[in-house]
């Protein structure tokens, strides 16, 4: 009679109390991370930066950019975006992306400071009533 397996055993995903096999577990599961965000790069031409803190002790930084960390943070945080060119559509989405950030941290801007004028005339008024 053959021998049944068992196969892969299911694993709950709930944080390790074991700190070493939690330890070889982000090693291996970081290499595996960082070489899929390779291919990605590779075969789609994405751009990709991760960044990742150990669990240890140590508490390292490990990081994966392509082309690098720098440029696509500044790039998402809207700072410093080359400007836009004839090569093709990948400038103008960012510059619209940029605008649409800027519009709304404008609006944003716009309704504290009707807000805080709210509050200031609100306080003026309580102290009036105050020394009447």
């Amino acid at each position: 009679m053959p021998r049944r397996r068992k196969g892969r055993k299911r694993v709950d995903i709930v944080k390790m109390e074991n700190e070493s096999n939690l330890q070889v577990t982000f090693s291996k599961r970081r290499a595996g991370v960082f070489k899929k965000a390779s291919e990605l790069c590779t075969l789609c031409g994405a751009e990709i930066t991760i960044v990742v803190f150990s669990p240890g002790k140590a508490n390292k930084v490990y990081s994966f950019d392509h082309p690098s960390v720098e440029l696509l943070v500044d790039r998402f945080l809207g700072r410093d975006l080359p400007p836009p060119n004839n090569e093709g559509r990948h400038n103008h989405l960012l510059m619209n992306h940029r605008n649409v950030v800027l519009r709304e941290l404008n609006k944003e801007v716009m309704n504290m400071e009707e807000i805080l004028q709210m509050e200031k005339s609100r306080g003026e008024s309580i102290l009036e009533n105050t020394f009447l």
